[in-house]
């Protein structure tokens, strides 16, 4: 007698308590001629690191010890700089967001730039995976001369491995406030076939990586013009670049079919852009 099949078992769905929550708030302040760390804290598998400099800039580096999030995990970052003070803040590595089964990865950011103050947020990229649901926000409050450079980028698979998002969710949210004011704001949904919908020419041309730049404060009309001189570097690298001022702040964006190829434009760009090296966690 012939019996029917067994029917598969669905993937098990894992309970909200397994689920990764937790983040780093930090406070650095001026003290003589120097930037020094006020206050740290770190909850869950989140930890931040602070390398010798030999200026007036203090540096950080975020670490995630889980190696990753997955659907239902929770990040949160919190950066005060008050005024006068300088600090670069970087991650120790790319984050990886990997397939979820049916909840969202949230990393939330908010960074605080007080008088006089100058911040680089310069995270290396988020790699999604396919199947990812990556919701990040990121909230900015300056003060009337505070000076920013915040990057963020995100890798729609690892393109040296042949991967691609064929299916996933992407939610990006900036608002950017000078004085209380809202003066930039964003959002970017991607959802269902990420990878068809990147493909169309009006969207991203086939792009599997993407990254934004935005820079308030200082000489924007100068670091338009360095924008404007490494473009035909990046575009002999297949790297699209465009750059404009908006509201008194400096838009930068690229995205490229190459992911390492942007990165590359990237890390140079910055370089122009902050006056210094990235952080040594960039070439690690």
């Amino acid at each position: 007698m012939f019996a029917p099949p067994v029917p598969a078992a669905s993937e098990p769905v894992l309970p909200a308590y397994v689920r990764a929550a937790g983040g780093v708030a930090l406070r650095f302040g001026r003290v003589g001629s120097r930037t020094h760390r006020l206050d740290l804290s770190e909850s869950g598998g989140y930890r931040a690191r602070f390398p010798t400099t030999f200026d007036a800039t203090s540096e950080a580096v975020l670490i995630n010890t889980g190696g990753g999030m997955a659907g239902g995990d929770a990040m949160s970052v919190t950066v005060d700089l008050g005024p006068g003070s300088e600090a670069v803040v970087t991650t120790q590595a790319a984050e990886k967001i990997y397939r979820s089964q049916g909840a969202d990865t949230r990393i939330e950011t908010g960074l605080t730039v007080a008088a006089g103050a100058s911040l680089a947020w310069v995270p290396q990229e988020s790699i999604l995976f396919s199947g990812a649901r990556l919701n990040r926000r990121l909230a900015v409050d300056l003060a009337a001369d505070a000076r920013l450079v915040a990057c963020e980028s995100v890798f729609f698979g690892r393109s040296a491995m042949g991967e691609s998002v064929a299916r996933g969710a992407l939610r990006d949210r900036w608002r950017i406030r000078r004085e209380g004011t809202l003066v930039f704001a964003e959002d970017v949904r991607l959802e269902g076939a990420i990878a068809q919908t990147l493909g169309r020419s009006a969207i991203g041309a086939g792009a599997r990586a993407v990254a934004t730049i935005l820079i308030a404060g200082g000489d924007l009309a100068d670091r338009l013009e360095q924008v404007r001189a490494l473009a035909e570097e990046a575009q002999s690298a297949a790297v699209e670049l465009g750059a404009g001022l908006v509201s008194d702040l400096l838009i930068v964006r690229l995205l490229s079919p190459d992911a390492q190829a942007l990165r590359r434009v990237l890390v140079t760009l910055l370089g122009h852009l902050t006056g210094r090296a990235l952080p040594r966690t960039w070439s690690t």
